[in-house]
């Protein structure tokens, strides 16, 4: 298991802050913003708190202050300036900036504080897709190239889906299903286990009015026969991350075809980045394809689609 990293080089700031190394370089020659120690080949290496200092003066820096203003201000200054921004503002940057200062800081209050205030402002499902959706998209890049460990990405990820998990069981306590359209099953295929995707649809579907049993993740096509002894029609609903391959996706949708759909009034709705591996052609018309969540709404979960 990787250790939580504690040293960066300028190419992991760059990738975090969005500062070009370049531009790091002068801020730290000029303004001693930064003080990175030297390896044994004259090698740039940023320390952790380097790094949260960064951060801070970027958000500021992109909001609006000038780095010299900012560089004169002293190290208890400039945190309690950036938490009094990112609270006030609207900008979804900046609340992904600051998100990803909790992370970097394991800073739960952090979190929860700037989570509060932007829902002051907006409904969770604008927060989800447009600062939630576009953070992880960053995260993920900053993992590959290893400008953060999986303890980071995991502590962020855990947070969000708190959040829908709490949201969700509100709208199961107080919000009335409809129970005269098709329930929405909501699952992952087998070894599938990126379920922020499905936890968010769940929250959508159930916001919606509709009835959703939800199963979570990793689960084999053939426990699903199962829930014809309950109901005859199911929109089934995934989203596939990483799972089913290249190999086994075209097999995956044919058995599920098979075996759960025809000769039934049932259809399997799909979302996540392995569409690019389905081969439309060959692809029946029971199973459909959505590039965006908006585009499910307006088919599914619209008022006049059942009309």
């Amino acid at each position: 298991m990787k250790r939580i990293k504690s040293t960066f080089s300028i190419k992991n700031l760059e990738n975090l802050s969005g500062i070009k190394a370049h531009t790091l370089r002068i801020w730290e020659k000029r303004y001693n913003l930064l003080e990175p120690e030297r390896t044994d080949t004259n090698i740039r290496r940023y320390s952790l708190d380097s790094l949260k200092r960064l951060l801070n003066v970027t958000l500021l820096y992109n909001h609006g202050f000038k780095i010299s203003k900012i560089a004169s201000l002293n190290e208890e200054e400039i945190p309690e300036l950036v938490r009094s921004i990112a609270l006030k503002s609207n900008s979804e940057q900046v609340a992904i900036n600051a998100f990803k200062l909790a992370m970097i800081n394991f800073d739960y209050d952090l979190f929860d504080t700037n989570y509060n205030e932007i829902l002051q402002h907006h409904d969770f499902q604008y927060v989800f897709l447009n600062v939630f959706m576009p953070l992880m998209r960053e995260l993920g890049i900053l993992w590959q190239t290893g400008a953060i460990s999986p303890s980071h990405e995991h502590f962020i990820t855990n947070l969000i889906k708190q959040k829908i998990h709490l949201q969700t069981e509100t709208l199961q306590r107080k919000k009335p299903q409809r129970t005269d359209h098709p329930i929405f099953v909501i699952f992952l295929p087998e070894n599938e286990i990126h379920e922020l995707g499905v936890l968010y649809l769940n929250y959508l579907i159930l916001n919606s009015g509709y009835r959703t049993i939800f199963l979570g993740q990793s689960l084999q096509t053939t426990s699903l026969e199962t829930l014809y002894s309950y109901n005859s029609k199911f929109y089934f609903v995934s989203y596939l991350t990483v799972e089913p391959n290249k190999e086994e996706i075209m097999p995956f949708l044919t058995n599920f075809h098979q075996n759960l759909l025809e000769d039934r009034d049932s259809k399997l709705l799909l979302f996540g980045p392995q569409q690019i591996e389905i081969d439309t052609d060959k692809l029946p018309g029971q199973i459909e394809l959505f590039r965006s969540v908006e585009s499910f709404i307006a088919k599914y979960l619209e008022e006049t689609v059942f009309v």
